[in-house]
């Protein structure tokens, strides 16, 4: 191949002088080589090609359905490559310096359906022998769904988590800002028997503390790492993938149920603590994918259409 001598010298170049570990090497040389057949077919070598090879190498990634990330990645390979070309006097200039950079669409969050949320809901009552456990976790999940509360927020929950009025709880988030999220009645309920009943097995004798979910570890209360730990288990348990669950999904769950259900999306960005509503926005993108995904699956033309 005739760009591969080209390839091998700049391969050679970067373990050399920047002492790249063989994996990346070997990374480098797979994007290069794809773009090296790339040339193969236009009857191109990479001394002489322009802009215009270039981006039509660049849109057949995009064709080829390559996430913009991969895509991405070739393209910082292929800007290297033509800088060392150029560096080394085999090229008077450097044509990817007017390529464009592939969009990176903004990743959709992994949503729970509200069966499985119902599920793990289910399964947390009877998780384990220990009722003081199951009852504590009980509480994290439902307030965790009706609230949509960051994980940090929620481990955080000061005691008593009540203000004068029991509807709500006052969050104080990012930046030091204060803000009230209601409370569902099941999510009340799920506090109340928890602290009336069960707090005090988390609690040391004698001992007072400020926190809704207290510990005897060094913080004091339950640590994200362990409330990620359960929800894991809660998954397993439940019968649902373990990667799909964790405490920001449920976040995610929360905020796409309720726009699911017709909730305002300025009152979801306000429970949620987003600073700019284009944050909340990307839950209406995931019940626009969901939609389409349902249209393709169960339209009775869809399938015959698709492509046409």
């Amino acid at each position: 191949m005739r760009a591969q001598r080209h390839i091998e010298a700049f391969i050679e170049m970067l373990g050399a002088e920047r002492g790249l570990a063989k994996n990346t090497l070997e990374a480098y040389a797979n994007d290069l080589a794809d773009f090296a057949g790339f040339l193969t077919t236009r009857e191109a070598v990479p001394q002489s090609v322009g802009i215009e090879i270039l981006r039509d190498y660049t849109q057949s990634l995009s064709d080829a359905g390559l996430k913009p990330a991969t895509a991405a990645r070739r393209l910082s390979a292929l800007r290297q490559f033509f800088k060392f070309m150029a560096s080394e006097g085999v090229r008077d200039d450097d044509p990817s310096a007017l390529l464009d950079a592939p969009k990176r669409g903004r990743p959709l969050p992994k949503i729970l359906s509200e069966a499985e949320v119902e599920l793990l809901l289910a399964q947390a009552r009877h998780l384990r022998e220990d009722p003081a456990e199951n009852a504590r976790l009980t509480a994290l999940l439902e307030i965790l769904y009706a609230t949509g509360l960051r994980v940090s927020e929620l481990v955080g929950l000061r005691f008593p988590p009540f203000g004068d009025d029991q509807r709500f709880l006052l969050i104080r988030g990012k930046g030091n800002k204060e803000r009230l999220v209601p409370l569902s009645d099941v999510a009340r309920a799920a506090i109340r028997e928890y602290v009336q009943d069960w707090r005090g097995e988390f609690l040391a004798p004698k001992q007072m503390s400020p926190w809704l979910f207290p510990s005897r570890g060094e913080s004091g209360h339950l640590t994200r790492q362990r409330l990620g730990q359960l929800l894991k288990e809660l998954a397993a348990a439940a019968g649902i993938a373990v990667a799909k669950v964790s405490p920001h999904v449920l976040r995610h769950a929360f905020a796409s149920h309720l726009l699911a259900h017709g909730a305002d999306l300025r009152a979801v960005q306000k429970m949620l603590g987003h600073a700019d509503i284009s944050t909340t926005q990307i839950y209406t993108h995931v019940l626009e994918a969901r939609k389409q995904a349902l249209v393709q699956a169960h339209h009775p033309l869809a399938k015959g259409r698709h492509g046409s």
